[in-house]
């Protein structure tokens, strides 16, 4: 064989030549046992690039069932020095491409990667006008063999070309899966889009299709540096790139990297950075400037500068894609249920409960985006639910002092936390205001039509919607009662239908100015409004029970009295025997509410009496499991009244008269105002 390092190549036409790396195969192979086969490709691409090449184009040669039988990745680029050999082909972890940080192939190794992919390679090279192929073995990695070749053998892709490489894969391996060409493209995105975005003349083919640029947004900023102009250009990926870490590189009027090293955007959340400072003063950079020498300490100086304003500007973009990021995150907790449901709550209420816990999750996500960065999804909804009870406590200050014993904070983190909560807790202080008032209005639109509507108002749909939308109004322990748990009500509702007469209306049931049978006729055509809810609480031990309430309110136009308190026993009696409500962990409210408590009963206001002394409001009875209340509605205005007291009298809300309100209006006005 002849040695090509030592003639001139005019003078070896048609001559074999071969060598053998300084390694050997196994330790070659050793080099890549982690690596996925396919990335093999990569590495030729790089080696074409490396070779200042403008076009790389790959080519998945496949037979007419699909399978890929060859690869062949070409270039337009140097093509390879025949006279140095050695430093191309028979060294390994080292090459002539040391201390440029341009080149990927700086170990001068990843021409051997394919090995993992394929048993044979060819390059077919032309370089200074002479064409020549190499051919290594995976079974012999270590040995080339080459010979020169004529016009006519050398592949037609490169005959067109001054010079250029074209490597073609072979033998391949059939337990190797091939990618689809969807995956091979979007990975040959994710590895060579830093490059290619820098580098508009490059471009990266496959199958005869340009390889796109990975998407991104684009930031460009103007810096003043010792006098020295420089553009600096930072892009966020939207998707990792292949390489992990987030590097800052100076860039030639050629747009050659000339200097990098890692940035301070790595270790973020999802943030994925390369920032290039331009500028003539790049030209003039020599990293292999004398330490001692006064030039090479004022390049430092520039650089580490330079460094700075890349790190300032990759700050302030971080912080504006922290903000999106996090608003996305919370959107997609909102999507997936991670909130509470708030049913039951007053609709604005319940808007402004979501959204005050969602401002102080977004508020702890800014401060530490690794708090919630790696939660699974129970732990995540827990913190999401027990911080939206915790909001709207009197140990809602807590938090703060928590978080900043917990979280590793700057000082300026720190008080950016505590204005942000602290303006949460001021937001509070402001919706509950609204909330009042808007309660007061209702109330006073509900007794108006108590005191002037009662006889038309009808219970289904007229009274049973405002009295769902304002299940606050029989008080704050009843504010959750939400939608139906369908189960539960058809069992309550079956069980009520036991009680004897409990639809029926007679002469007793009005007051004795009401006494005519026209309207008896009339209200025993309607239905008497019956709501049932199950929901999950705690017990006064603090262990998770269900309250099972059960709301029996009388039309407006009958007033109540022991016929009535009969029935309220006898259901509470008939639930007591049911079976299936036997469980130790159901509990019962039976609640029976009117227009008012006849002015001609005693059973009722006897009851009221006997158990004032328990401090609850309407309690008539109350057993083991059990506890049943009568209200009337002019106690439950004055009740509102009395307990919201103070801050009544310091708003003094002011009210246009209601007495010509229509019921109508009222009533529109009650359902969609919805007031928690």
């Amino acid at each position: 064989m002849i040695d090509l390092n030592k003639k001139k190549i005019g003078s070896l036409k048609m001559q074999n030549f071969s060598g053998t790396a300084q390694i050997t195969d196994d330790g070659i192979k050793k080099h890549f046992k982690n690596m996925e086969p396919y990335k093999a490709i990569f590495e030729l691409v790089w080696n074409g690039f490396d070779a200042r090449a403008s076009n790389v184009n790959i080519r998945l040669l496949k037979n007419a069932l699909g399978t890929v039988e060859s690869v062949s990745i070409c270039d337009d680029g140097d093509g390879i020095d025949l006279l140095n050999l050695d430093n191309s082909f028979q060294k390994f972890n080292e090459s002539n491409k040391k201390n440029d940080d341009d080149l990927h192939g700086a170990h001068g190794r990843g021409r051997l990667a394919f090995h993992k992919l394929a048993n044979e390679a060819v390059w077919f090279t032309k370089y200074k006008n002479e064409n020549a192929k190499i051919r290594i073995s995976a079974d012999t990695i270590s040995k080339y063999e080459g010979e020169l070749i004529s016009t006519e053998n050398q592949i037609g892709f490169i005959n067109n070309l001054k010079s250029g490489t074209c490597v073609v894969l072979s033998s391949l391996y059939p337990k190797f899966k091939f990618p689809s060409d969807e995956s091979l493209l979007d990975s040959l995105k994710k590895e060579f889009s830093w490059l290619l975005i820098v580098n508009p003349h490059r471009k990266l083919l496959l199958n005869g299709v340009e390889v796109p640029i990975l998407e991104n947004s684009c930031f460009e900023k103007e810096v003043q540096i010792e006098n020295i102009n420089f553009k600096i250009k930072a892009i966020r990926w939207h998707e990792k790139l292949s390489h992990d870490k987030s590097c800052n590189y100076l860039l030639d009027s050629n747009q050659k990297i000339i200097f990098k090293e890692l940035s301070k955007a790595n270790n973020k959340i999802d943030f994925f950075t390369s920032c290039y400072a331009l500028s003539e003063w790049n030209d003039t950079y020599n990293k292999d400037e004398l330490e001692m020498d006064s030039k090479f300490e004022q390049q430092q100086k520039t650089l580490r500068k330079i460094n700075s304003e890349m790190s300032s500007f990759l700050k302030e973009i971080y912080e504006d894609y922290l903000r999106e990021y996090v608003d996305a995150k919370i959107e997609s907790y909102d999507e997936k249920g991670y909130f509470p449901s708030y049913l039951g709550y007053e609709h604005s209420y319940a808007l402004w409960r979501k959204k005050n816990t969602k401002d102080a999750v977004r508020s702890i996500y800014l401060a530490d985006p690794k708090v919630f960065a790696n939660l699974n999804t129970k732990p995540l909804k827990i913190i999401i639910r027990m911080l939206d009870k915790l909001l709207v406590s009197k140990e809602n200050d807590a938090i703060f002092d928590v978080l900043d014993d917990v979280l590793d904070l700057s000082d300026t983190q720190v008080n950016l936390l505590a204005k942000q909560l602290k303006s949460t807790t001021l937001e509070n202080i402001i919706s509950t205001i609204e909330i009042l008032q808007k309660r007061e209005l209702a109330v006073a639109k509900l007794k108006e039509l108590m005191d002037k509507h009662y006889e038309s108002v009808l219970e289904t749909p007229d009274l049973q919607k405002i009295i769902e939308a304002n299940t606050w109004l029989f008080g704050s322990q009843y504010e959750l009662l939400g939608a139906e748990e369908d189960t539960f009500t058809k069992i309550a509702q079956k069980l009520r239908k036991e009680i004897k007469g409990v639809n029926e209306i007679g002469l007793d049931d009005l007051d004795s100015d009401d006494h005519t049978e026209v309207v008896i006729q009339g209200l025993n055509r309607q239905v008497d409004l019956f709501l049932a809810r199950k929901k999950y609480t705690f017990d006064a031990l603090g262990k998770p029970i269900y309250k099972c309430i059960i709301v029996e309110i009388k039309k407006p136009s009958i007033s109540l009295n022991k016929k009535h308190l009969q029935q309220l026993n006898d259901y509470a009696e008939i639930i007591a025997k049911y079976p299936g409500f036997n469980s130790g962990k159901l509990v019962f409210e039976l609640i029976l509410i009117g227009r008012k408590i006849s002015k001609d009963d005693f059973s009722i206001k006897a009851q009221l009496q006997s158990h004032k002394d328990k401090g609850e409001l309407g309690l008539v009875l109350q057993a083991e499991k059990i506890k049943c209340y009568v209200k009337d509605w002019y106690t439950i205005f004055d009740e509102f009244n009395l307990s919201n007291n103070f801050l009544l009298e310091n708003l003094k809300s002011k009210y246009d008269d209601l007495s010509d309100e229509s019921k109508i209006s009222l009533i529109n006005d009650l359902q969609g105002q919805k007031v928690s």
